[in-house]
């Protein structure tokens, strides 16, 4: 789900004329193109983990009162120990969205700021 933002400089990079060029291609439709793409691929991944988390709360919440009924079945407690590792990872997934968005925008607007503005949607 990352492909655009992995691939975010060969897009700007293939798609953006350079100022030789300036005049054959449209660079602002180009790059009004992409931004859109950028938005809809973190919009994307953010409700995927935000979803995931939801679901592993929720995994999390009926092994915790499994465990509380059980509290000497070393099964049980180990798949909530997993559960809640899992959770946590899911958690700290949502900052590295933070990061790779930052990168890709950055990276946008350096390339596209003479052609587009974000705020012209």
């Amino acid at each position: 789900m990352r492909d655009i933002d992995d691939k975010i400089i060969y897009a700007l990079n293939t798609s953006l004329p350079t100022e030789s060029f300036r005049g054959q291609l449209d660079g602002e439709k180009t790059c009004k193109d992409l931004y859109s793409r950028l938005q809809n691929g973190h919009q994307e991944r953010e409700r995927a983990i935000r979803n995931c988390i939801i679901t592993s709360a929720e995994v999390v919440k009926a092994l915790r009162e499994e465990r509380d009924a059980k509290p000497d079945d070393t099964t049980v407690n180990k798949k909530f120990k997993s559960e809640q590792r899992k959770l946590r990872l899911l958690q700290s997934e949502l900052n590295v969205e933070d990061i790779v968005k930052d990168r890709s925008y950055k990276a946008f607007n350096e390339r596209c700021r003479a052609y587009f503005h974000a705020g012209a949607l």
